[in-house]
């Protein structure tokens, strides 16, 4: 049984920012077939700053509480300091992950950044 921070407990236990938003503006979905750990992030973007930030995750505890701690992370950002959101950032900020369990603060980061892409793409403004 992995050790888990009291951070990674407390998002797991009373996740945030649960949910899928109305018409948004971009849309992420990663999964690692590997563990079946599957998040999908939902962004509200309003003058460059991510007013909104949801989630739906289906995954074990440590997958939930990063989709929780990045949604957090991630609200009120611009664009660009979202996009720079790195995985090492979001198990820090969790009090660190099992080893074993890193792989899901890279799912998290890449779902909020896919979600971004899409914006961006979206927009007509993506790096071609």
């Amino acid at each position: 049984m992995p050790m888990y921070s009291e951070k990674v407990m407390e998002h797991f236990t009373n996740p945030r920012n649960i949910g899928e938003i109305e018409a948004p503006d971009g849309v992420g979905e990663v999964g690692n077939p590997v563990c079946g750990d599957m998040m999908k992030f939902t962004i509200k973007v309003k003058d460059n700053i991510i007013e909104d930030v949801k989630y739906f995750t289906f995954g074990c505890g440590a997958a939930i509480a990063v989709s929780s701690m990045v949604s957090e992370m991630a609200r009120g950002k611009t664009v660009d300091e979202a996009m720079n959101i790195t995985n090492k950032q979001v198990a820090e900020a969790l009090g660190g992950l099992p080893g074993n369990k890193m792989h899901c603060s890279n799912l998290g980061a890449d779902a909020l950044h896919k979600a971004i892409q899409d914006y961006l793409e979206k927009k007509g403004e993506a790096e071609q």
